[in-house]
C-alpha cells in the first residue's frame, strides 16, 4: 500500500502511532511504527493481529517496512478509529453517564473477548484506554501483550499488562489465562462508571497496589449507585479465584447485558464518535511489558530491551518490588499530569510529517 505518514496521534515506550493517508484512495488509517532494530515486539503483535477479524476488534490492514530519516522502520497498519477511547467518550459526557451506556459498551467488549477467547487468545491488557469507540460500537485494540493460551486456558508465556488491571493470579506471577481478561473487564466497567477513576484509587505506589491485588483478600470497590444487575455482573467478573469467574460466553447471557435490540440508548455509536473527536486521551506511564517476569524488561525511556535480574528465584515480596521498578518511576495518582497524551486536537491532517507515530498500547 502506498501511503503518507501524517501527524502523531499516540506514543508509547517503544513505538508511536501516526495518522496515515492512502495515496491511492485518500482513506485514513493508523500506523503503529518502531525502528526495525527494536521491532520484535511489533512483529509479534502483527502475527497475532493478522489472524483476527471481528467487528468488535480494530481491523488489521497489513504491514510494511519503510526507510525514514536513514533508518528502517517497521509499520503495522490498522483501522483508524476517530472516536477515541471509551474513557474519552465517558469524559466527553462529563464523567457521568447513564448505566444503559455502560451496558452497551460492556456488551461490545464482552463480545470481543468471547471472540478472542474462542480462538485461544488472551488479550492480557484490557482497560478503558485499550477500547476504542467506532461508529458501530466499541472495538478492542492493542495486542502488544496478547498471547496464545495453552489448552487449559492459562497463558504459557510471560506475564504482562497494566498493574491496576491485573488479576490476583497475574500479580502473583502464576498464570495469565482467559479469566484475567474477565477480571480486567470488571475493573474497566468500574473505570467507566466512575468517569475514569482507578479501580484501586487508594494505592500509593506500585508495590502497594501489586501486593494489595496479589495477597490481600480485597476486591475493587463496586460503585453503590449501580443497579443490582450491574453489581451482580461485576461480582461474577471480580472473583479472586480465577476458576470461579464467569467466562465471556457466560457473561453474554447475563441479564445485565439484556437484549441488544431492546436498547434505546447509544445504539448509534457515531454520536459518541463525533463528540470525542479532537479530545485528548492518555496512557499510563507505568506498564508491564511482555518479559517483565523473565530476565528482560522494556525500558520506558529508551524503548530498548535492558537486562535485569531474573525473578524466577525471588521471593514474592522481592518480585513485586522489582516489578514496581519497571517503566521508570511509577506514578499512581491517576492525575492527568502522570499520563502521556496520545490523541490531541492539534493534529493537522493536511500536513505530512516524517516522524514516527500513533497510539501505543499500554
Amino acid at each position: 500500500m502506498d501511503w503518507t505518514r501524517g501527524c502523531t496521534i499516540g506514543q508509547g515506550s517503544s513505538a508511536t502511532v501516526s495518522l496515515a493517508t492512502s495515496r491511492h484512495s485518500g482513506d485514513k488509517f493508523a500506523v503503529k511504527s518502531a525502528e526495525m532494530s527494536h521491532s520484535e515486539f511489533l512483529q509479534r503483535e502483527q502475527k497475532i493481529f493478522s489472524v483476527l477479524s471481528s467487528p468488535h476488534i480494530v481491523s488489521y490492514m497489513g504491514h510494511d517496512i519503510t526507510s525514514e530519516n536513514n533508518k528502517l522502520v517497521y509499520n503495522l497498519l490498522m483501522e483508524y478509529v476517530p472516536g477515541g477511547t471509551i474513557i474519552d467518550a465517558i469524559r466527553s459526557r462529563g464523567g457521568q453517564v447513564d448505566e444503559s451506556i455502560i451496558r452497551n459498551y460492556t456488551r461490545g467488549m464482552v463480545k470481543g473477548l468471547d471472540y478472542l477467547h474462542s480462538l485461544g487468545l488472551v488479550h492480557c491488557d484490557i482497560k478503558g484506554r485499550n477500547i476504542l469507540v467506532g461508529e458501530d460500537g466499541p472495538k478492542i485494540a492493542d495486542f502488544g501483550c496478547a498471547r496464545w493460551a495453552n489448552p487449559a486456558g492459562a497463558s504459557v508465556a510471560t506475564i504482562g499488562g497494566t498493574p491496576m488491571f491485573m488479576a490476583p493470579e497475574v500479580a502473583r506471577g502464576e498464570e495469565q489465562g482467559f479469566a484475567c481478561d474477565v477480571w480486567a473487564l470488571g475493573c474497566t466497567i468500574i473505570e467507566m462508571a466512575t468517569g475514569g477513576s482507578a479501580p484501586w484509587p487508594n494505592a500509593a505506589d506500585a508495590v502497594t497496589v501489586l501486593y494489595q491485588i496479589a495477597y490481600c483478600n480485597e476486591l475493587p470497590e463496586i460503585p453503590g449507585f449501580l443497579s443490582d444487575q450491574a453489581k451482580h455482573f461485576l461480582e461474577r467478573c471480580l472473583r479472586r479465584d480465577p476458576t470461579e469467574r464467569w467466562t465471556a460466553s457466560q457473561l453474554l447471557k447475563h441479564s445485565f447485558l439484556g437484549e441488544e435490540e431492546e436498547e434505546k440508548v447509544l445504539i448509534n455509536f457515531s454520536s459518541s464518535t463525533k463528540q470525542v473527536q479532537g479530545s485528548t486521551s492518555f496512557s499510563p506511564t507505568s506498564i508491564l511489558d511482555q518479559d517483565v517476569w523473565n530476565s528482560f524488561g522494556e525500558s520506558e525511556n529508551s524503548g530498548s530491551l535492558d537486562q535485569n535480574p531474573s525473578f524466577e528465584n525471588s521471593s514474592d515480596d522481592q518480585r513485586i518490588r522489582r516489578l514496581s521498578l519497571f517503566s521508570g518511576d511509577p506514578k499512581w495518582s491517576w492525575d492527568d499530569k502522570t499520563w502521556i497524551a496520545v490523541r490531541g486536537n492539534d493534529c493537522d491532517e493536511s500536513n505530512s510529517i516524517e516522524d514516527d507515530a500513533e497510539a501505543v498500547g499500554s
